[in-house]
């Protein structure tokens, strides 16, 4: 059997690791190493991308840009887990369960961009809704989004391990507080949204785990929804999505005092959607595990399609 050759660039990173552990028990993949003494190598890094099948870039952004000018040839196809090309011209956003057309669209692709993991949580929420015309595309969104420390890298990872860590790190940090967060632009695109959320994520105190939640107000909604609208959208939207699970309303699985479980869905490739509802208003829910389907699993995903695996295996 050929195997399929990937390169990870970046591969000391939280998520590059992440990748080589989905992929260390392929038979499929052969993984292309760099050596430690050579990453910063421009020439040894041009030779392993242009090599590789699939090049995952696991890369501050303006690396990321100069990694994928280093590839000179039409076959590597490239899944950029950076910020740099999510919504540039000519790169397929890495969200197989977009859009009936998106899986196509990353079999084919050469380019595509792997999604945030706040966005991913958030897009899942509103791009049915906005579809179906329940949610006006003008209307004001709002939401939050509470994340394992995880989520900020390897700087932070150790900041939060470490023995002697600040007091102020045992309690959840709001951060995005000048309302310009990475994000927002990947949430408007692709769920058709025209005006700006207003998003405010949180780093808790865990290691992974991620969950976006969401306020809307039936008076502001198409006319008729309530809660079981909102969960048969979501129905619709994702029917057949194995990693996609819609929770019925309320969730008779949370047993009082209705606390939520924001790692419920770690170690999973699955996002988990959830609609909290009385006859006037709604909370929704989004969950995954942000190193996995908002990080490295969906880039292992996407890799799966555009070489023509099955979508699932190694997740």
């Amino acid at each position: 059997m050929k195997k399929h050759t990937v390169f990870v660039d970046g591969q000391e990173g939280t998520t590059g690791l992440r990748i080589h552990e989905y992929l260390a028990a392929r038979a499929d993949i052969e993984v292309l190493k760099i050596d430690p003494e050579q990453r910063k190598n421009v020439a040894e890094r041009a030779r392993l991308l242009n090599e590789a099948d699939v090049a995952f870039l696991c890369l501050p952004d303006v690396a990321a840009r100069e990694a994928v000018f280093l590839i000179n040839n039409d076959r590597t196809c490239v899944i950029d887990a950076s910020t740099a090309h999510r919504v540039a011209p000519g790169w397929v956003f890495g969200v197989p369960e977009l859009a009936p057309s998106q899986r196509d669209a990353l079999r084919k692709a050469k380019r595509i961009a792997n999604p945030g993991c706040h966005s991913t949580a958030f897009i899942a929420l509103l791009r049915p809704l906005v579809d179906a015309g329940i949610v006006p595309r003008e209307l004001p969104v709002s939401a939050s989004s509470i994340t394992g420390y995880s989520g900020g890298g390897k700087k932070m990872i150790e900041e939060y391990q470490s023995a002697g860590r600040a007091a102020q790190l045992d309690a959840p940090r709001p951060y995005g507080l000048k309302l310009g967060h990475k994000h927002v632009p990947e949430m408007m695109a692709y769920t058709g949204l025209t005006t700006k959320p207003v998003f405010m994520p949180i780093v808790g105190p865990f290691y992974k785990g991620l969950a976006v939640s969401v306020p809307l107000h039936f008076s502001q909604l198409k006319p008729g929804t309530d809660g079981a609208a909102l969960v048969r959208a979501f129905e619709r939207h994702y029917e057949g999505e194995r990693f996609i699970r819609v929770m019925p309303v309320g969730d008779p699985s949370l047993a009082e005092p209705n606390f939520f479980d924001v790692q419920g869905s770690n170690d999973t490739n699955c996002i988990d959607l959830f609609v909290f509802a009385d006859d006037r208003q709604a909370i929704l829910i989004a969950r995954e595990d942000n190193l996995g389907k908002g990080a490295s699993g969906a880039a292992v995903q996407c890799m799966n399609l555009h070489l023509g695996c099955d979508e699932g295996l190694g997740l």
